[in-house]
């Protein structure tokens, strides 16, 4: 199939869904009600609950939600073809990742903004409500520990990037300062920002920067440093200051990445040496875990991924203004990952195979520049590996345009790296409500203390980050985990979204209820033949904390399946401190 036929039907796809499904879900399911108080009006603080425009909140939320998730996944899971990767991004995205998305960020907002781990306890019983906070606290601790490493792996293949990444937080709180403080006109400001950064990007394409071992420790492990100190800093900030202001930013940039990206794939049709030349399907690729249900696992952010349901119940869930915005943030920001997921596709499947150069030196074309770097599993390993292919294919298809490849590069090495750097200070934020929701409960005061709780999230990230030594590498010993414990938590929170609709009668349950038992069957099958890897292996480590969430997840899926078939749930009032 040509990339831009696959790219208009995906992408019509999408906003016929988002029109006709997307719509059925907020208006016949879910009922949305602008006559239901936000959680952000109702307790708005000016740090954490703000009354936010859908344009900024949904610039934040998908941000944070997307950062290098729609990229890596897959670009490694189309080493099985580009169909069904294809499929499964299309279809999850619609049917799944975003219901399980918006369902997460509407509950959240009719329980006063709390996150997924605390409401349970309503729609369970409040002992889930433990196992809950162990999956999502496990989540979030690898995502902070991990994503200091991302972004240092992304300056160092790009340091073009460095400057612009940097310069985009003085720029965004300047935005900040002029449209909170002295009420300047949004649009007309933002504008100006998003000059300035790329301004940025221009500038960090002559000037690169690279990081030196300072006092004995490796560039890695100074940026993961540096790093975890901006992410304590950022996330307890108001979140007029920078995160707002800046996710604005980040939205225009992901307005005129996909624009070049679109563009890239249309001038590019006109080249005689544009095709995909990755394979439709590939059964058995050298060295590669089984398509089912890995897959499934492996493109998670595209698709489907449990991460958003803490982004949606965790920091959105508290700046959506009204309930009618929910389904433009919700939904409509799952689908438009969907289509940024699309699109790595066909640059991971075409683009690359308009110029690659491969590790030798050697310069490839066609079908054996895309075999050579999808050679096998472990070739096509690794944060870099994944990167690589996305950029070098996404530069060639931009350079069609003519834009000069060198600047389509720092432009997508910026983008990576923008978006990994939101979703670590956003982590942290939600860390930070998590660690407070959860001392709470034990009667812990000091916890409710913003800069004492996200001194422990930050802390404990730092010192698994750091577990291995001073490279910052520590997270990587769980890292072979994050895949099913992000997708278990996918399952958790449909398992909660269908039993919330299952209270409200009828068969709404239904659009929740799929989902979530096929969710539910793909992780407890991939976490199975993982801890038969880890057993091989014998890796002691990964199988305890494996066997602990194959627990889990069974625990919660059995305690749902009794409170479905008990009835109708009954409503609790949950005691904010004792969970009971």
């Amino acid at each position: 199939m040509p990339p831009l036929l696959l790219m208009l039907l995906t992408f019509a796809g999408y906003l016929l869904m988002y029109r006709l499904y997307g719509r059925f879900i907020g208006r016949r399911i879910f009922a949305l009600s602008d006559a239901n108080r936000a959680p952000s009006v109702e307790f708005e603080d000016g740090v954490d609950y703000v009354p936010t425009r859908k344009e900024i909140i949904f610039g934040h939320h998908f941000t944070s939600i997307a950062g290098t998730g729609p990229i890596v996944g897959p670009a490694i899971a189309i080493i099985w073809g580009w169909l069904p990767a294809l499929l499964w991004v299309f279809v999850g995205s619609i049917v799944m990742g975003a219901v399980h998305d918006f369902g997460s960020l509407v509950i959240s907002m009719r329980n006063q903004g709390k996150s997924i781990s605390d409401y349970t306890a309503r729609y369970i019983n409040p002992r889930t409500r433990w196992f809950f906070f162990v999956i999502v606290f496990l989540e979030l601790w690898i995502v902070i520990s991990i994503f200091g490493l991302v972004i240092a792996i992304i300056f160092s293949m790009f340091p073009t990037s460095v400057i612009p990444v940097w310069l985009q937080l003085p720029i965004a709180i300047g935005l900040g300062y002029m449209i909170y403080r002295r009420g300047g006109g949004l649009t007309a400001w933002s504008l100006l920002a998003v000059a300035l950064m790329y301004g940025s990007i221009v500038l960090g394409a002559y000037v690169p920067l690279e990081m030196p071992t300072i006092l004995g420790i490796p560039a890695p492990g100074v940026w993961t440093v540096i790093l975890l100190a901006y992410a304590y800093v950022a996330s307890v900030l108001p979140v007029t200051t920078l995160l707002q202001p800046r996710d604005f930013i980040n939205a225009y940039q992901l307005i005129i990445a996909m624009a070049l990206l679109f563009a890239g794939v249309l001038f590019s049709s006109f080249s005689g040496d544009f095709a995909i030349v990755a394979p439709a399907y590939q059964a058995a690729p050298a060295e590669a875990p089984p398509l089912w249900p890995f897959l499934f696992i492996t493109i998670a952010c595209g698709a489907i991924s449990g991460f958003h349901a803490l982004v949606s119940s965790g920091t959105s869930a508290k700046q959506v203004r009204r309930e009618s915005d929910a389904l433009f943030v919700g939904y409509g920001s799952m689908l438009v990952e969907g289509g940024l997921a699309t699109l790595v596709i066909i640059a991971v499947s075409a683009g690359i195979g308009m110029g690659y150069t491969a590790g030798s030196g050697e310069y490839l074309t066609g079908v054996s520049a895309w075999t050579n770097h999808y050679a096998s599993w472990a070739a096509a390993a690794g944060l870099g590996s994944k990167i690589k292919a996305f950029v070098d294919g996404a530069a060639n298809m931009i350079a069609m345009t003519g834009v000069p490849r060198g600047i389509a590069a720092v432009i997508m090495g910026v983008f990576v790296a923008s978006f990994a750097g939101t979703t670590l200070d956003t982590a942290t934020r939600i860390q930070r409500y998590i660690v407070t929701e959860l001392f709470t409960t034990v009667k812990l005061g000091v916890f409710q203390n913003r800069y004492v709780a996200t001194g422990f999230a930050v802390a404990s990230a730092a010192l698994l980050a750091f577990a291995s030594g001073a490279d910052g590498k520590g997270a990587l010993s769980l890292w072979p985990l994050f895949g099913a414990v992000n997708q278990t938590l996918a399952a958790l929170a449909l398992i909660i979204v269908t039993l919330y609709l299952k209270e409200r009668g009828g068969w709404s349950w239904i659009y929740a209820g799929i989902p979530a038992v096929f969710m539910s069957v793909i992780t407890i099958w991939a976490a199975v033949l993982n801890q038969l890897q880890f057993g091989t292996e014998q890796n002691i480590l990964l199988q305890i904390i494996n066997a602990v969430i194959i627990l889990i997840v069974l625990w919660v899926t059995a305690e749902g399946l009794i409170q479905f078939f008990r009835g109708a749930a009954r409503h609790r009032v949950i005691d904010p401190e004792t969970g009971a």
